[in-house]
């Protein structure tokens, strides 16, 4: 029995998630189910691929809607979940007690293992520590800017591995995941190597970010597309910049020019315009606190175009009072 599970590649929840999802499926569903693990990233164009769709079972975790047929269980809860109305209104005609949506929860493990207890009777209990970092993770729920950039918990570790990790290392990760203690995983012989260099990356690209970010109006700027810098730690702006009220940011990887637009969950006011609904005008998405747009490489110049535009509106709603 083959179940493919699609989760949102480099991301902590998203690989959280795909653990929860396969340990609730194998102890409430199917014992002899044999999990393969999928990553699936935010890019310009086709997010999906049906030929990709090939298990007796489909899974999409962390991740926007698909209605194929071949689509078996969905659970989500980021506010831009659907790509087009149809969408919307063919989950909407759902019956199969497999497909679930909350924008409600701040993890979309948490969310799982919710509606694995609720629904069908699975006991979240030994995972409680990963269901709580996830949602500190995904939820910015750290008591301050610091913390989130000293990355003192080995969950905030695992997330800087992730967010970096070479191919086939988080489906590797990901039954770990599932089964044993955060800290322990950091010891694994495929995870320990990876942690030095990246924390020496870390602190250059708090330097990189310490020249290039601009706060005007509330609302900081920064374009680092001609560094490798796609997997910054998305809290050094407010680090810096502490009087913040939003964030957007130019970064490029080999398939994608990225652009990202926060909140300071630490802010001096609290932020109110709903950034997911800005993102999606462009084709992105997120959450009303923290969104995305990708664009292809080639597509440079709507990406900064689209950036300035968005902080020209951010900062005109800092100004009016509308922050």
């Amino acid at each position: 029995m083959k179940v493919r599970v699609f989760y949102h590649d480099k991301c902590f929840d998203g690989a959280c998630s795909a653990a929860l999802f396969s340990r609730f499926y194998r102890e409430r569903i199917r014992e002899d189910a044999d999990f393969v693990f999928s990553g699936l990233l935010h890019r310009a164009g086709a997010l999906f691929d049906e030929s990709h769709f090939d298990g007796d079972e489909n899974a999409i975790v962390d991740f926007k809607y698909s209605s194929s047929p071949k689509i078996t269980w969905w659970f989500d809860h980021h506010e831009s979940a659907f790509l087009s109305p149809a969408d919307a209104a063919h989950f909407e005609r759902d019956e199969s007690n497999r497909k679930f949506y909350d924008p409600d929860f701040k993890s979309c493990t948490s969310f799982i293992a919710m509606i694995g207890q609720q629904r069908f009777g699975f006991d979240p209990a030994p995972v409680a520590d990963l269901v709580h970092w996830t949602d500190v993770i995904d939820g910015a729920l750290y008591p301050d800017a610091k913390t989130a950039v000293e990355m003192q918990a080995p969950a905030m570790k695992l997330t800087m591995v992730i967010e970096s990790a070479p191919d086939q290392f988080v489906p590797n990760l990901i039954p770990l995941l599932a089964s044993k203690p955060l800290g322990a995983i950091l010891e694994e012989p495929f995870v320990a190597p990876l942690l030095p260099p990246l924390l020496r990356r870390h602190e250059i690209s708090m330097e990189i970010l310490k020249q290039r970010t601009e706060c005007i109006d509330g609302t900081i700027f920064f374009d680092v597309t001609d560094q490798d810098l796609e997997g910054y730690n998305k809290f050094v702006p407010y680090y810096l910049h502490p009087e913040s009220i939003y964030s957007v940011g130019l970064s490029k990887s080999s398939f994608r020019v990225k652009v990202s637009v926060g909140s300071n969950p630490w802010a001096p006011e609290e932020p109110v315009v709903n950034l997911a609904k800005i993102c999606e005008r462009y084709g992105g998405g997120g959450h009303a606190r923290v969104g995305a747009i990708s664009f292809n490489v080639n597509q440079h110049a709507a990406a900064i175009k689209a950036s300035q535009e968005i902080v020209n509106e951010l900062r005109a709603a800092v100004r009016s009072g509308k922050s």
